[in-house]
């Protein structure tokens, strides 16, 4: 038994598709989510400012007790993962590992990969993809209006359907396409009627999810006490429009933000 709360962060609204899955699997954990607004987009950004970036919010987890730590980024997961691993003496999760064991399980051979610029040059999703899966065809495409669209609400409206029309377009002959972007789940409804019906759309908070829960169970770190559950969340920049997206993506009205530095 471990009633220490599950650490999430992400540079924005985006990590809270992927904490939303996780609550869904269990429910019984606190946890702590930091939005690093401030520093918002991270995927524009170079390696080595989101390897610091990283850093600092693990730390501020860390300082929080945390028991387990979930980069919930495709930018910082791909760019920072195996050097927080190796840096900090806590089990840290990322979005791409969970996600490719998934392609493996249902050995998908044709998928796309739509992320951020950073994520994409990086070649995180590609290489670990390829080293995972033998013959498996893969497509890119960063999309790096999405995820500031995102963050504007701007999910479902004209402009989001004229943008997810120009990514997609030529991505052509794929069975599954991976949402290489914890913000991307947000404009599923849109993608789902820009792709053909048989190719499958991957929200990567999903497995994720997955992934944190067989950890726990595993290493007997559930929460067992009976009481209220409860979600804090923090953000380096409270000047934004995070609150209202929240409340809705997590479908909690009494959500309070609290600042961190």
């Amino acid at each position: 038994m471990d009633n220490r709360p599950i650490g999430v962060f992400d540079s924005g609204v985006g990590g809270l598709t992927v904490l939303k899955e996780i609550k869904k699997l269990l429910p019984n954990e606190n946890y702590i989510y930091i939005g690093d607004t401030a520093s918002f987009p991270y995927g524009s950004k170079s390696k080595e400012t989101i390897i610091e970036l990283s850093k600092k919010r693990i730390e501020n987890l860390i300082k929080m007790n945390t028991k387990i730590i979930v980069i919930a980024c495709g930018t910082a997961t791909s760019q920072a993962l195996e050097e927080m691993q190796k840096i900090f003496n806590i089990p840290i999760i990322g979005i791409i590992k969970p996600t490719v064991e998934y392609l493996k399980n249902k050995n998908i051979k044709n998928v796309g990969v739509i992320a951020t610029t950073g994520t994409i040059r990086s070649k995180g999703w590609q290489n670990q993809i390829e080293q995972s899966i033998d013959n498996i065809k893969i497509q890119s495409k960063a999309c790096p209006l999405l995820a500031p669209m995102a963050e504007e609400g701007w999910t479902k409206n004209e402009i989001a359907k004229l943008a997810i029309h120009e990514y997609l377009k030529n991505m052509k002959n794929i069975d599954a396409l991976i949402l290489g972007c914890t913000h991307y789940p947000l404009f599923e409804s849109v993608i789902k009627e820009e792709l053909e019906e048989h190719i499958e759309i991957i929200n990567t908070g999903k497995m994720v999810a997955k992934q944190v829960k067989e950890y726990i169970v595993e290493n007997n770190m559930t929460n067992e006490k009976n009481q209220e559950h409860d979600t804090q969340i923090f953000l380096t920049d409270m000047e934004c429009n995070f609150v209202n997206i929240a409340k809705k993506l997590l479908n909690e009205d009494n959500l309070e933000l609290q600042k961190i530095d």
